[in-house]
């Protein structure tokens, strides 16, 4: 029996998308987070950022846009002359704990997970590990509620956990904004498209059921997403409304 018969006429559960993927295979880990990151992460600019002027002060540990300020997580850095990553957990900064939070509980699920890309402190960058993949996924995995903000510098970049933020920031897309970010993410990143669409339903409270091969997402209307296995991965081959 094949993978799509198993799944015929199956609704989903409440079971985590986590309970049923490879979380040593970063490809998976990334794919499950990337939905609900940027989801966030278009609302967060929406209602969060503004296109205001930014301002960090460590020391204190906020991020200010504009004048509104909230609490900030230290995720890690980028550098231009080494062309490479740091995790914040590494701490080269002498930053107090409390501001590292965020990293060292990507370190304890690298070493839980044996999954490298969390767990090694500093690597080269490419395009699959830089700042904004790995940033997705410390606040894709955080049970707390954050947005992840670059902040360039003339040495490179810094990557930051916003925090206490409005909670329209959390908001669930609708049935255009969910089509319309699945086809930009599946562009734009190397995923498994069926762990990114289970996940974001899963987060975004959106109940779904299987008809073979094509997924049935109940929003304000249906929206059908069909698949087919490529490799040892899912592939989506359309999305619409019929």
């Amino acid at each position: 029996m094949g993978f799509f018969d198993k799944l015929k006429k199956t609704e989903n559960t409440e079971k985590d998308i986590f309970d049923t993927i490879n979380k040593s295979d970063w490809l998976q880990v990334f794919s499950a987070c990337l939905g609900k990151a940027m989801v966030i992460q278009n609302n967060a600019r929406k209602y969060v950022v503004k296109d205001r002027n930014w301002n960090v002060d460590f020391g204190q540990g906020y991020i200010a846009f504009g004048e509104d300020k909230y609490p900030v997580q230290f995720i890690g850095s980028e550098s231009n002359s080494s062309n490479s990553w740091m995790w914040g957990w590494n701490n080269i900064n002498n930053f107090p704990p409390q501001l590292i939070t965020l990293a060292n509980e990507m370190l304890d699920k690298g070493e839980e997970w044996s999954l490298d890309p969390l767990r090694v402190p500093q690597f080269d960058l490419n395009d699959i590990f830089n700042g904004h993949p790995l940033s997705i996924v410390a606040c894709g995995l955080s049970k707390d509620d954050y947005f992840y903000y670059r902040g360039p510098h003339g040495g490179g970049a810094v990557f930051m956990a916003v925090g206490n933020v409005p909670q329209e920031v959390f908001q669930p897309a609708n049935i255009s904004e969910f089509a319309n970010l699945t086809v930009q993410c599946i562009q734009q990143y190397p995923v498994d498209h069926k762990i990114f669409t289970e996940s974001l339903l899963q987060w975004n409270r959106t109940k779904y059921d299987w008809d073979g091969d094509t997924l049935i997402a109940h929003f304000s209307q249906n929206l059908y997403i069909s698949f087919e296995q490529s490799g040892d991965y899912y592939r989506i081959t359309g999305i619409n409304t019929k």
